[in-house]
């Protein structure tokens, strides 16, 4: 196999990023919603959070498009200009062979150059993601808490556990402006 390679996704892998979120609309559970979004939405989407210089990644491996993990702002007020939320895809065939972790360190990475405080993961049905709130917690993320029963797909109810890595536990005073939720960095 071909080495990982990871790099900032561009327009000409929104085609694949829209493909395998929507497979994960339909099939999975990482996601609440119910309808796969089209081709422009998650154009639109790449577009807004890029106008805030915030990393959107891809991941392939022989070539082929294997996931993707991306930052946006955590909650819109200026208080939590320094909090991103990561979310994460990786293609069936692509799991079990290190892509998860190689984009959420990227991604962690990314955002602490940025001068971001906290990396919040918010990993939906808690039961079967055991996977991915161990390799939060490999990376360095503690729970946060958890929604119980907050989700209603597939015809049950779904938790969603908090994972938070925050990166400076000390509490020093900001090195950067953060986001200015606006628009761009601030």
């Amino acid at each position: 196999m071909t080495p990982l390679l990871l790099r900032d996704a561009d327009e000409g892998d929104l085609a694949a990023i829209t493909a395998l979120y929507g497979r994960e609309v339909q099939g999975g559970t990482a996601t609440f919603e119910t309808t796969p979004p089209t081709l422009a939405e998650m154009a639109g989407r790449f577009a807004a959070v890029r106008r805030h210089d915030l990393p959107w990644l891809v991941a392939e491996i022989d070539g082929r498009f294997a996931g993707y993990a991306y930052a946006s702002p955590f909650r819109p007020r200026p208080a939590y200009r320094y909090g991103v939320e990561g979310s994460i895809y990786v293609e069936e065939n692509a799991r079990g062979h290190g892509v998860g972790r190689a984009l959420l360190t990227a991604l962690i990475g990314r955002v602490r150059a940025m001068g971001m405080r906290h990396l919040i993961g918010a990993i939906s049905d808690s039961d079967t993601s055991t996977a991915s709130i161990a390799l939060h917690r490999s990376l360095g993320f503690v729970e946060a808490g958890v929604y119980r029963q907050v989700g209603w797909k597939f015809e049950r109810w779904l938790d969603v556990t908090l994972m938070q890595l925050d990166m400076d536990p000390g509490g020093a005073w900001p090195q950067a402006p953060g986001l200015d939720l606006a628009g761009g960095l601030a």
